[in-house]
């Protein structure tokens, strides 16, 4: 971090400097920690430029220049997802800084920091990667600027790109560079993409697939009639138009296994070209296609080489990296982490690691393949878990070596909380499955969903001396863990701390369709399940829904069905989410082109429209919301041009109640709709305090009936079941990934 700590340690040069866009905290939820450490346990003299002032090349000058390369990343977050909100409005803060303070990075921040290193000691090679070049790493849409972008490699002037789980490629490349290889003739290491000359291939033998071989897009002509030995030309002689004499080849007779391991050999040396930047930055529909195309070979097992050109150059991605193995996972997370942000930041507090500081992560990966998920581009669907013995020893480590720890663990989790240890049944099944998800339409019967060893490990880990209560905080499958009731017990009695989240994020079967998410019949399921032994365990306790707004394939209908649902439910919704496309994620392919690439995408196949305009995005978000008075305006005038005023009035029938002088001024409350209190300053501007009751527009009542019916049946008045529970606000996440603990 500083020239007196690289004195103190007697070092005259760092082998590697890494720059990062986040504040430095020494735990292994923190990608920078955990890649620094792992190089210094190789032998590597490691420094780190932590939110430098990228204004000038300056800052990139403090720790000298590096003997090996630059490591550059953006940080645990995309530095546009960091910095904006789904409006595209800046936000106010930024969870991976000192005292949550806000612009400590910059936009695109890979770039950037790539550039002003390269400034700094030209020639010295830049190595990018982490969540933003990693979900940047081919042409992707990108929505703060709303077009297509190019590769990040092409924008940074990277010399390599590490993405998915990296370390081993990470420990290779450092390695081959200290024994005096140029970072230029480093090729062949799975998890990297680079820039080549157009048409490059790694030898004569290595054969290219166009993008079609794989998934056909736009219209699909009809199939040449294998019978006709002339072209349908009545006018030239048959014999002139006659098929060429096939090549005669001699038969080569081979057994079984030799034929599999030709085949395998071949499929190996052949990459596939996608749609060039030039033809998807334009054509929607091969935008889609590629996208498609990209998921469809993303299976370490499988996966094929990919090639994409950009102007006169091409980007070549090596296919993913095989996932860790247990014992390496081991290897990872049982370094000697300090567990605290790095003390030159004094008493500052950062909130992502207030988060974070009393959690264990037990795993990596998720096979859900949600489609707003960016997690599975990143780390990959196949769960890579850590074992049992290195998590507890972790939890002793937080009970003796974290400051302010009082006996409570947070969460033990990861992605998902309950997909530890869960895999494909057989091993050779899961190299050769192409499925975009494990659980969705329906959960595979090749998936394992026995949760034994996370019920063990549970046990286990509050039996610790010193332990008093393990939480789980990250968001649980709630349909794989209904195929394990005797967990599901063990976690509604023991580590729920009255309050635990869950995602249907919609209610509309033709929502959730496009999520690649469950109906909601399996929440009313895992619901049935949570309260029953919730009272079996002598416990008042809540299920937290979390919903996404204008989520593609998203209607105002939808949206009204899903705040009916909402308040038949008496649910009284507080943080809620509008649907952010984040680069590379399926959904995002959906947004930008309309198109559908769950499927084969053609000119004429399915079209997903989704909500894109702010007033429409607006609404929806205000549907989940239904009972503030600020979000009143717009549901009315959408109501109205849905043709639903019925739901506008002062019933107990009623969404939202009509106009009522002074309801500008209303403010939300958890026990109440909405209550009649002024702002401050209100009565100097005239406003006026009206009767309990009328500002209300009638009591609280849930909506009971079909979510598609117009008529509805009134129903005995019952508080909210988060009228009594106050929540804090969390911070953002510091798990990597599209959307940690939304699953």
């Amino acid at each position: 971090m500083s020239r007196a700590e690289m004195d103190a340690l007697g070092w005259d040069q760092c082998d590697v400097i890494l720059v990062t866009g986040d504040a430095y905290i020494d735990h292994p939820s923190f990608g920078m920690a955990l890649v620094g450490r792992l190089l210094e346990a190789q032998g590597f003299r490691v420094g780190i430029i932590a939110q430098p002032d990228w204004q000038s090349p300056d800052a990139f000058r403090v720790l000298g220049k590096p003997r090996l390369y630059f490591g550059i990343t953006a940080g645990n977050m995309d530095s546009m997802v960091n910095r904006y909100t789904a409006d595209r409005k800046i936000r106010s803060d930024d969870a991976y800084t000192p005292n949550g303070e806000p612009n400590k990075r910059p936009d695109r921040a890979v770039t950037v920091y790539a550039q002003r290193s390269r400034e700094a000691y030209p020639g010295t090679p830049i190595i990018i990667g982490s969540i933003e070049a990693s979900l940047r790493r081919i042409a992707h849409f990108d929505y703060w600027s709303d077009k297509v972008r190019k590769s990040v490699l092409t924008e940074s002037k990277a010399d390599l790109l590490l993405f998915g789980n990296a370390e081993r490629a990470l420990v290779d490349l450092t390695k081959r560079l200290d024994a005096g290889e140029k970072v230029k003739d480093i090729k062949d290491l799975r998890g990297t993409a680079f820039l080549v000359p157009q048409g490059w291939l790694p030898g004569a033998d290595w054969a290219v697939h166009n993008s079609t071989r794989v998934d056909i897009p736009g219209k699909i002509d009809p199939h040449v009639d294998p019978y006709a030995m002339a072209k349908e030309d009545k006018k030239e002689c048959a014999t002139e138009n006659a098929a060429p004499e096939p090549t005669v080849k001699p038969i080569v007779i081979m057994t079984r296994e030799e034929r599999l391991a030709a085949a395998k050999e071949q499929h190996n040396k052949t990459v596939v070209r996608l749609p060039s930047y030039d033809v998807v930055k334009d054509d929607p529909v091969m935008y889609a296609h590629a996208s498609r195309v990209f998921h469809l070979e993303s299976n370490p097992g499988n996966a094929r080489a990919l090639v994409q050109q950009h102007g006169d150059r091409d980007v070549w991605l090596n296919p993913p990296p095989l996932p860790l193995a247990m014992d390496e996972m081991d290897g990872v997370y049982d370094l000697e982490y300090a567990r605290a942000p790095h003390p030159s930041y004094g008493n500052a507090n950062i909130p992502a690691w207030e988060m974070i500081r009393f959690s264990v992560n037990i795993m990596r990966g998720c096979f859900g393949g949600c489609t707003f998920c960016s997690i599975t581009e990143h780390e990959g669907r196949i769960i890579q878990s850590r074992s049992e013995p290195s998590i507890l020893r972790e939890i002793e480590h937080i009970r003796d070596k974290t400051k302010g720890f009082t006996g409570i663990i947070s969460d033990l989790g990861g992605p998902t909380a309950n997909m530890y240890r869960l895999a494909c049944k057989e091993k050779s099944i899961e190299e050769t499955c192409r499925r975009l998800s494990c659980v969705y339409p329906s959960i595979c019967v090749n998936l394992g969903t026995d949760h034994s060893k996370l019920t063990q490990l549970y046990r286990k880990a509050r039996a610790l001396p010193g332990v008093k209560k393990i939480l789980i905080q990250s968001g649980l499958r709630y349909d794989l863990a209904v195929r394990s009731p005797e967990y599901v017990k063990e976690l509604v009695t023991h580590h729920v701390g009255g309050l635990l989240k869950i995602a249907p994020e919609h209610t509309e079967t033709n929502v959730l369709s496009k999520m690649m998410k469950p109906g909601i019949g399996a929440y009313d399921e895992f619901k049935a399940m949570f309260e029953k032994y919730s009272i079996e365990a002598g416990k008042k306790q809540y299920l937290i829904p979390y919903f996404i707004a204008a989520h593609p394939g998203t209607t105002d209908e939808d949206m009204l069905n899903l705040a009916l649902w909402l308040k038949k439910n008496n649910f009284r919704l507080d943080q809620v989410q509008t649907f952010m496309p984040t680069p590379m994620a399926m959904a995002s392919a959906m947004y930008h082109s309309r198109k559908n690439p769950l499927k084969k995408v053609t000119e004429d196949s399915e079209t997903v429209e989704t909500p894109r305009t702010f007033k429409q995005r607006k609404a929806h978000k205000a549907f989940l919301r239904y009972y503030d008075p600020k979000n009143w305006p717009i549901l009315r005038e959408t109501l109205r041009a849905m043709g639903r005023g019925d739901l506008i009035g002062d019933g107990e029938r009623h969404l939202i109640p009509n106009y009522r002088e002074g309801e500008e001024f209303f403010k939300t409350s958890q026990g109440k709709r909405a209550m009649p209190h002024l702002a401050p300053g209100a009565e100097k501007r005239g406003g006026k305090v009206l009767p309990a009751a009328a500002a209300r527009g009638g009591k609280p009542n849930a909506l009971t009936g079909s979510l598609t019916a117009r008529a509805t049946v009134e129903t005995k008045a019952r508080p909210s079941i988060l009228d009594t529970i106050k929540v804090k606000p969390k911070a953002a996440p510091a798990k990597t990934g599209g959307r940690p603990g939304r699953k």
